[in-house]
């Protein structure tokens, strides 16, 4: 399936690729629950079973773990759930850490700690998307993560 970037999200999506792996999680962690109300089913779309594949393989990890797949992926890196991610399609991609942050709320997943607050630097990032209706957050999200992960077609 095909989408397309729209213009209200662009400039989000340029300050959101300088931030650094934790700045993104936490951003996508704190954009989740800014719009969990929000999400519903598609009435007739599966859940992609690629992409819940790939969370049942994280989900056994150590908080650790857990966290550095997060990172490996946000930052590109060359390991294999990185890999497998990459080759997700956008959708995928997007359900995939939809699941992750499920499973933050649900404990299976670690957490941002209580005291992690986002750096100063983000302020106009938090203000611009929160300015976006709902489908442009969506749309915002789903580009911002189907960059991450290795795109094994690339290496």
């Amino acid at each position: 399936m095909t989408y397309l970037t729209l213009d209200e999200v662009k400039q989000p999506l340029r300050q959101f690729e300088q931030f650094d792996a934790d700045t993104q999680l936490a951003l996508l962690w704190y954009g989740y629950l800014d719009i969990k109300e929000n999400l519903t089913p598609v009435p007739g779309q599966k859940v992609e079973g690629l992409a819940r594949a790939l969370y049942d393989q994280v989900v056994p990890l150590t908080d650790e773990e857990q966290l550095q797949v997060q990172r490996d992926i946000a930052n590109r890196a060359d390991i294999e759930l990185s890999r497998e991610y990459g080759a997700l399609s956008p959708s995928a991609k997007l359900e995939f850490w939809l699941l992750l942050a499920q499973g933050m709320e649900s404990g299976d997943i670690v957490n941002v700690p209580d005291n992690y607050t986002l750096p100063d630097h983000t302020q106009e990032f938090v203000s611009n998307t929160k300015a976006l209706d709902f489908e442009q957050r969506i749309n915002f999200v789903r580009n911002a993560v189907s960059k991450m992960g290795l795109n094994p077609s690339i290496v």
